[in-house]
């Protein structure tokens, strides 16, 4: 069964999302969403400094079922990657909220962060969507 933690937040495409200081988000991909994937087998990373809209692609990760884009939760530059993914992209699987983070962002706008989802929203999401 899914971890949600309730620290985080969440998108409808699957993303969490941790704030640090100075308005550093960092992003990866849920416990739901990983276990949806299977076993990950590669993560394409952002390029460092890219500046990304809301909603556009930022990275892939590909499993043995499918690959699946990793969509910038909100506006902002790219400002770190997890380069650790490269040579062990099962992380994602094994801590998907701790050491398989993709990549951090600094963020625009600080209060975007707000108008994601909460624990308890992307959950029921996540189970209306797989009834």
């Amino acid at each position: 069964m899914a971890i949600f933690p309730e620290e985080l937040r969440y998108t409808e495409t699957h993303e969490w999302v941790r704030t640090e200081a100075e308005g550093i988000l960092v992003v990866g991909i849920s416990d739901h969403a990983q276990e949806s994937l299977g076993d990950v087998v590669y993560v394409e990373l952002p390029e460092m400094d890219t500046e990304v809209e809301a909603g556009a692609e930022v990275a892939v990760v590909e499993s043995v079922k499918a690959a699946s884009d990793i969509y910038a939760p909100v506006a902002g530059k790219v400002v770190a990657v997890n380069s650790r993914l490269e040579d062990a992209p099962e992380t994602v699987n094994n801590a998907p909220y701790n050491d398989g983070w993709i990549f951090k962002l600094q963020a625009i706008q600080a209060g975007d962060f707000d108008g994601l989802l909460s624990a308890a929203e992307y959950q029921a999401f996540c189970e209306a969507t797989t009834q």
